[in-house]
């Protein structure tokens, strides 16, 4: 473990050394502006810091017995643990997952996905350089046509112990059933709807500056990204109004190496079009737009955040995860209909809200079915926090001391004859 341990350390170091030209990488690859990109490596060097020390408290127990046997509990790598990523965030989806597998003992397959694999082969030269031993890290890149027959592969083949995958809920559904066939341990992390609910009691400021956080970051591709605003009748107005403001003023659509820059492109042509159609739909049903709307001058893949206002439940923007620079704010009267509208979702992965009233923040805070709470917070992720959602988002926790144990396998040692 202490092996281990000290070429994770390395591998942080070699990272936090590296910074710019690793998120010079994942701007080229998937756009996302230079500084949210930086911002992205030094999270993800956080998780192999934190796994570093992970790697050395891999506790067992020795549990009281009959006065003729002592009955102890291991805990043992489970294996090859393939990982499946997503092109979002190509090196903390990596770093997140492999951090913990290599701390735990296991050797890894990385399957990253088809649009940004040199994010994952960077980190492979690096860790090469950190002393981690030829065959335990290892990289799949494949081509968009070859990613279902590759993913299911790692999913099947019995040399394969553990899948940990985060992406889609429909991907995830599939991958469960392929790993079905040979009772694989999975860990998942999918889709998420995220609701964002403002109270009449809240800090209408903060809710503003959390919003804009929660929403805009990587252009709204991100899977607690906000998807839903709930903002309780008294406070709506000022909350909307106060928002388009904000968008206006401080986001700035263009090209990711720009300074500037803090909205970059959308992955590709189809996510534009899903923006297109929410916003078609929910206009068609009465939404008003308060600010953009449309592609951006820049054309291509470039949106502009758009704020809509008058947003049912009955719309598709509030009944599937848009993945853009969209927010729909839909007014509500009273918490017990602000629960429920964000309950109504099958998945629970992320959910915020603001408020000041002590009571209500326990109420809702312990309500809301997701597996991540932000209270008066827009970004709620770390390497020491528990990194998972409910229901239809997944199965198991990155991060945090309790990551390490989807990549360990309990056994049960009774010793008798004492």
């Amino acid at each position: 473990s202490q092996e281990r341990s000290a070429r994770l350390r390395r591998w942080f170091e070699l990272m936090m050394e590296n910074k710019e030209e690793l998120a010079r990488i994942i701007t080229a690859e998937n756009g996302k502006p230079l500084k949210e990109a930086q911002g992205e490596i030094v999270y993800a060097a956080s998780f192999l810091e934190w796994f570093a020390e992970e790697a050395r408290r891999i506790y067992g127990d020795v549990i009281p017995s009959a006065k003729d046997r002592r009955v102890l509990v291991l805990k043992q790598p489970v294996g090859v643990a393939a990982i499946i990523t997503p092109w979002n965030f190509p090196s903390a989806m990596i770093t997140r997952k492999v951090g913990a597998a290599l701390a735990a003992g296991c050797t890894v397959v990385v399957k990253p996905a088809e649009d940004t694999p040199l994010s994952a082969l960077a980190l492979g030269e690096l860790a090469n350089q950190a002393g981690i031993p030829a065959g335990v890290y290892n990289v799949v890149p494949c081509s968009r046509q070859q990613t279902a027959a590759v993913g299911e592969v790692l999913c099947t083949d019995p040399l394969v112990s553990k899948i940990s995958f985060t992406g889609s809920t429909a991907t995830g559904k599939i991958l469960l059933k392929h790993a079905a066939g040979t009772v694989k341990r999975v860990s998942m992390e999918l889709g998420g709807h995220a609701p964002f609910i403002v109270f009449d009691s809240a800090n209408v400021e903060r809710a503003v500056a959390g919003a804009l956080a929660s929403k805009y970051r990587n252009s709204g591709q991100t899977c607690v990204c906000t998807n839903r605003f709930l903002v309780q009748k008294g406070i709506h107005d000022e909350f909307v109004e106060k928002f388009a403001k904000a968008i206006e003023k401080e986001l700035h659509v263009g090209n990711g190496f720009d300074a500037k820059t803090t909205q970059g492109p959308l992955i590709n042509e189809k996510a534009v079009e899903k923006v297109e159609k929410h916003i078609k739909d929910a206009v068609s049903q009465g939404a008003s737009i308060v600010t953009g709307g449309k592609r951006h001058s820049l054309g291509k893949n470039f949106f502009e955040p758009t704020l809509l206002s008058n947003v049912t439940t009955k719309m598709l923007c509030t009944q599937e995860e848009t993945f853009g620079p969209l927010a729909p704010v839909i007014r509500f009267e009273t918490e017990a209909e602000a629960v429920a509208i964000a309950n109504a979702a099958n998945v629970g992965l992320a959910g915020y809200f603001y408020s000041q009233d002590p009571a209500q923040i326990w109420r809702v805070a312990e309500q809301l079915e997701v597996g991540m709470v932000g209270v008066n917070e827009g970004i709620i992720s770390s390497a020491e926090c528990p990194f998972g959602g409910v229901k239809e988002s997944g199965l198991g926790r990155e991060g945090s001391k309790y990551g390490i144990d989807e990549y360990l396998e309990i056994k049960y040692v009774c010793f008798g004859g004492l």
